[in-house]
């Protein structure tokens, strides 16, 4: 695995966090882990579900793969980024979701012309910022500056 996408495991556990019983989160979905929403049988989480801590680790493995593979979708120039930039995101789509991240299309386009302080702008100017705070703050500044 190479080390952005270690990093961004990292990141993501962090801006997550860990319940291994099941929750209902802001949207009313019912959640467990790092914010999966479905096992990888495809069932959907339920009220008292519980999962090891090697169950969350794999679950938030394969929810980040799929972030990683919506945020190369939805943003073309995403493979020539470096990585600090890819695990930005990546962070965006695991935690929006691809159809809301392609939504960002200042944002996105922004980023394919090199004009990283400005995508960086527009991240902080959206609703999504206001949902998230910190988070938000330091995925931006990453994305101003291209350093972890």
């Amino acid at each position: 695995m190479s080390e952005w996408k270690s990093l961004l495991l990292e990141e993501l556990k962090r801006d997550e966090g860990l319940r291994l019983k099941a929750y209902k989160c802001t949207a009313g979905v019912w959640t467990i882990g790092y914010g999966a929403t479905r096992y990888t049988d495809g069932k959907a989480v339920k009220q008292h579900d519980i999962v090891t801590l090697e169950e969350a680790d794999a679950l938030l493995r394969r929810d980040a793969e799929v972030a990683i593979k919506d945020a190369q979708k939805v943003c073309v120039c995403f493979d020539a980024l470096d990585g600090a930039r890819k695990a930005v995101l990546g962070n965006l789509a695991y935690n929006l979701g691809a159809t809301r991240l392609a939504g960002f299309k200042n944002t996105l386009a922004c980023i394919c012309a090199g004009d990283y302080a400005q995508a960086a702008l527009n991240m902080l100017k959206s609703k999504w910022a206001t949902q998230v705070g910190q988070r938000a703050k330091r995925l931006a500044k990453r994305m101003s500056t291209g350093e972890w």
